[in-house]
């Protein structure tokens, strides 16, 4: 299966999802391997509550039946879940600590990228703080920081990072003249935090970055 399972019982499993392994299976039979096809090997009732984009690595948290599945659904949707990921981005960032607040929604001209809308965009929410400073064998510099999201909109912190002036390092998608490129993009999510949907518990799941 090659996965690192981090914790599991007969509610919930929770994956180190790779970097570069889809979360869900997509179109066409060259998109079937996922995390959600290799875990049904283990768990044939398997069911999804939220996705990791495709290059984005880390913990990522699976339902065990309907039951688990409603109340896990129904904590992401309620905003309950503590996320913090960790992300490398180009530039120095001067500030310590902020909040960026900027609506986003799908461009449907040039799909999968969303863009800022503060028209028609939908509330996107994320808390980010400085962890420190990177130098590049050139002499830039990169800054680490550690990105919170309150909401959890499609490519919400690749947006955000970039709408800051500092590009997640190997993004390819979402980028300006201050990129980095990397053999992957460096974005992880490095803990979760949320209630057991049956013992109601505090489950702490972290995954530390490779990066």
């Amino acid at each position: 299966m090659s996965l690192e399972v981090i914790y599991q019982d007969k509610h919930l499993i929770a994956v180190n999802k790779p970097c570069g392994i889809l979360s869900v299976p997509g179109r066409g039979p060259d998109k079937q391997d996922c995390v959600v096809t290799r875990l049904q090997q283990i768990e044939p009732d398997i069911r999804v509550v939220h996705r990791l984009d495709c290059h984005t690595s880390g913990v990522m948290v699976l339902a065990v039946g309907i039951v688990a599945q409603r109340e896990m659904s129904k904590m992401f949707h309620d905003r309950t879940i503590g996320k913090s990921y960790v992300a490398l981005v180009a530039g120095k960032v001067e500030q310590r600590v902020g909040l960026i607040d900027l609506p986003v929604r799908g461009d449907p001209d040039n799909r999968p990228t969303q863009i800022i809308d503060h028209t028609s965009g939908k509330p996107a929410q994320t808390h980010w703080r400085l962890l420190r400073y990177h130098r590049l064998a050139g002499g830039g510099r990169l800054s680490r920081l550690q990105l919170r999201p309150i909401t959890g909109r499609t490519h919400q912190l690749r947006l955000h990072c970039l709408a800051m002036g500092h590009p997640i390092v190997g993004d390819t998608l979402y980028q300006n003249s201050n990129s980095v490129k990397a053999e992957r993009m460096m974005l992880h999510a490095e803990r979760l935090e949320m209630m057991h949907p049956a013992s109601h518990v505090k489950l702490c799941l972290v995954s530390e970055c490779e990066f």
